[in-house]
Order: structure tokens, then C-alpha cells, then sequence
């Protein structure tokens, strides 16, 4: 045997019918608390870097969640164009975006158009300027100053000239002096020995 379920009163089903649109009215707005609109400035560039600030349209907070926005950007003569690059969280705050590529030199017009979590659109002129090389660094090392006569500095002296004698040649002179005379006696012992030994012979020849 099946039991129907008692119907509810009627103030109870009343004011049942009244709180659920009322919840309903009450999640809708906590889901909407920051509005349905992006609100994106585009503050400039950082090195060639596009910068924007994205928060919601409503009370001004930053965004939280990933924001998926694409960039584009067109030089003023209209020759050039670049991207459509995205946004990447940047490190000047909270609200700060920012993309990974670079623009060149020259004025833009930058478009930065959201789709997640709501939508939202900007558009800015942006000038980049021309960054000048660093200008190249003195040399610290100085060249030696030349000398008044126009040599080098680190010519040697000259060589004295070769018909100076050195103090180390005079001993061996006397040396060959004392040789010489040395030669010189012997030979004249030796002719005297020889000259005696002929006039003995004579006398002994004689005497005979």
C-alpha cells in the first residue's frame, strides 16, 4: 500500500517559493560582485614592453584569476604591425600586465582586447624611443712617451766600439811577451853552447 506525501501548508510553500529566487538573486550577485566588464588602461611601455592595468570595471580590484587578452600594436604610417602578442602578469603590482615581446622604436597604437574572465578593450598611442649604444670605453693603458730624439724608450745603449781593449786582454799580452823572451834565451843559450863546442874542437885539432 503506497503513501501519498502529505501536501506542505500553505504559508510554508509560500515562503518557500519566495526564498529560492531570493537565493538565486543572492548567488547571482556574489558571482557578479566585480562586475562583468574588465576595465584595461594601457599605462605605456618598459623597454619595449607593452604595460596595462586590468581590473574589474565595478569596484576597481585587480583581477585574480589568468587574464587571456591579446595585443596588437600598429606604427603610426601603418607599414609596420606586431602580434597579436598576450598578456603576462608583470611584477609592478597587482593589477600590473604586461607582454613578453618587444616593440621597436617608433610611435604605436596599441590595442589590448580581454575575452577571460570578462571582457574588456583599450586602446593607446605608445612611443618607443631609440636607445643610443653605450659609448665605448677609454683604454687604461698609456703608451710611453716617445724620447726627445725621436728613439724608442727601451733602446739599449750601444756597444762600446771593438778597438777598445778590455781590461781582461792585458794579461794575456804579458803572458805572450814572457813566452817570447822565454824563446828568445833558450835559443841564445843554445847558439852560444854550439859556438863553444866548435872553438874547443879547433884548439883539440890544433894541438894535434
Amino acid at each position: 500500500m503506497t503513501t501519498r506525501p502529505r501536501p506542505l501548508p500553505f504559508p510554508a510553500a509560500l515562503g518557500l517559493a519566495l526564498l529560492l529566487p531570493v537565493q538565486a538573486v543572492a548567488l547571482a550577485g556574489a558571482a557578479h560582485a566585480h562586475g562583468d566588464t574588465l576595465k584595461v588602461v594601457i599605462t605605456g611601455q618598459q623597454a619595449g614592453k607593452v604595460t596595462a592595468d586590468v581590473t574589474w570595471e565595478n569596484d576597481g580590484d585587480p583581477v585574480e584569476e589568468a587574464v587571456a587578452a591579446t595585443v596588437n600594436a600598429v606604427s603610426a604610417d601603418g607599414s609596420r604591425t606586431a602580434g597579436p602578442w598576450r598578456l603576462v602578469r608583470g611584477t609592478g603590482g597587482a593589477a600590473t600586465w604586461t607582454t613578453a615581446e618587444t616593440l621597436p622604436p617608433g610611435t604605436w597604437t596599441v590595442t589590448v582586447d580581454a575575452g577571460f574572465p570578462s571582457l574588456g578593450h583599450a586602446q593607446q598611442e605608445v612611443a618607443v624611443p631609440v636607445v643610443d649604444p653605450a659609448p665605448p670605453t677609454a683604454s687604461s693603458g698609456a703608451s710611453p712617451a716617445p724620447s726627445p730624439s725621436g728613439a724608442p724608450a727601451t733602446a739599449t745603449a750601444s756597444a762600446p766600439p771593438a778597438s777598445a781593449t778590455s781590461p781582461a786582454s792585458a794579461p794575456a799580452s804579458d803572458s805572450d811577451d814572457a813566452r817570447w823572451w822565454t824563446t828568445a834565451g833558450v835559443a841564445g843559450i843554445a847558439l852560444a853552447g854550439a859556438a863553444a863546442g866548435i872553438l874547443l874542437r879547433r884548439r883539440r885539432l890544433r894541438r894535434l
